[in-house]
C-alpha cells in the first residue's frame, strides 16, 4: 500500500463525487440560482426604467447616444451570451466545476489519508481514511460555510466582495488549523486517557476555537430586500452539494482503501507463510 495507490483511488473517488455533486446541484440548486438570477435583472431593469427630466432638444440627443449605447451593448450582450449562454453554465459549465472540484478534492484527502496511516491510534487504514474525510468535511466545508453562508446573485455589494472573500479564508484556515491541533492533542492525550476521553477534549477544543474565532471575526448582513426564503433554499442546497461531493468521496475512497488494504495483507500473510516452510 503506498502513497500513489491511495491518490489514484483518490483521485477515482473525487471524480464520481463530482458527478452526483453535479448532478444535486443541477437539480436542487440550479433552480434557486435561476429565481436570484430573475430577481437581479427585475432590479436592474427597475432601476433603468427610471425617469429622469431633460430639456426636449437634450432629451433628443441624449436618447440618440442611449440608442447607440444602447445597441452596442445590446450586441456586446448577445456576444457575451453566445460566448457563455446561461445553459452552458448550468450544464456542461457546471458539471465540468463540479468535477474538477470534486477530483482535486479527492485527491488531497487521498494524500493527507496515505500520510494518517498508522498515526491515529490502532485504526485501520479505511477507518482512518474515514476519520481523515470527516474531520476535513467538518473544518474546511462545514464550519466555514455556517459562518459565512454562500450568497446567489443580487445579495451582496460587488464593492464588499474582496473583504467578505477574505474574511470567509481567514476564517477557513482558523478552522483547519483548530482541526489540525485538535487531532494532535487527541493523538497525544490516547496513552494517557482513554479514548473516549481524548476525542471529547480534542473535540471540544476545536469547538471552543472556532466559536470564538466566530463570535470575533465580522459578521456579513447585505441581505437588503432579497426574499428570505430564496435566499434559505439556496444556502441549503449549496449545503447539499459540499455534503454530497465529500460523502461520496468518503464512502468510495474508504471502500478502495479498505480493499486495498485487504489485499497488502492477504499477500503479507502468504509472504509469512512460504517464508516459515
Amino acid at each position: 500500500m503506498t502513497a500513489r495507490n491511495i491518490l489514484i483511488r483518490g483521485l477515482l473517488a473525487g471524480f464520481i463525487a463530482g458527478i452526483f455533486g453535479f448532478l444535486v446541484a443541477h437539480q436542487v440548486g440550479e433552480p434557486h440560482v435561476e429565481k436570484a438570477i430573475a430577481l437581479e435583472e427585475a432590479g436592474s431593469a427597475d432601476e433603468a426604467e427610471a425617469p429622469e427630466e431633460h430639456g426636449h432638444d437634450e432629451g433628443t440627443a441624449h436618447e440618440h447616444d442611449a440608442e447607440e449605447a444602447g445597441g452596442a451593448a445590446h450586441e456586446h450582450s448577445h456576444g457575451e451570451e453566445a460566448e457563455v449562454s446561461r445553459g452552458n453554465q448550468r450544464t456542461w459549465g457546471l458539471l465540468t466545476g463540479t468535477l474538477i472540484v470534486g477530483t482535486a478534492l479527492g485527491g488531497l484527502i487521498a494524500l493527507i489519508s496515505a500520510a494518517a496511516i498508522g498515526r491515529i491510534g490502532r485504526l485501520r487504514p479505511a477507518a482512518s481514511t474515514a476519520l481523515v474525510t470527516a474531520v476535513g468535511f467538518v473544518s474546511f466545508a462545514l464550519v466555514p460555510f455556517l459562518k459565512y453562508p454562500a450568497a446567489p446573485p443580487a445579495v451582496g455589494s460587488g464593492d464588499t466582495i474582496g473583504e467578505r472573500t477574505g474574511y470567509y479564508f481567514i476564517f477557513l484556515a482558523i478552522s483547519v488549523l483548530a482541526a489540525v491541533a485538535a487531532t494532535f492533542l487527541a493523538r497525544h492525550l490516547l496513552g494517557r486517557v482513554s479514548v473516549y476521553a481524548s476525542v471529547v477534549i480534542g473535540a471540544g477544543a476545536y469547538l471552543a476555537v472556532v466559536v470564538l474565532a466566530a463570535i470575533a471575526m465580522p459578521t456579513v448582513n447585505e441581505l437588503g430586500d432579497f426574499p428570505a426564503d430564496t435566499l434559505w433554499y439556496f444556502r441549503l442546497s449549496s449545503l447539499f452539494t459540499l455534503a454530497t461531493i465529500w460523502g461520496v468521496i468518503g464512502v468510495v475512497l474508504t471502500g478502495l482503501v479498505g480493499r486495498l488494504d485487504t489485499v497488502a495483507t492477504a499477500r503479507a500473510e502468504r509472504r509469512e507463510l512460504a517464508a516459515s516452510i
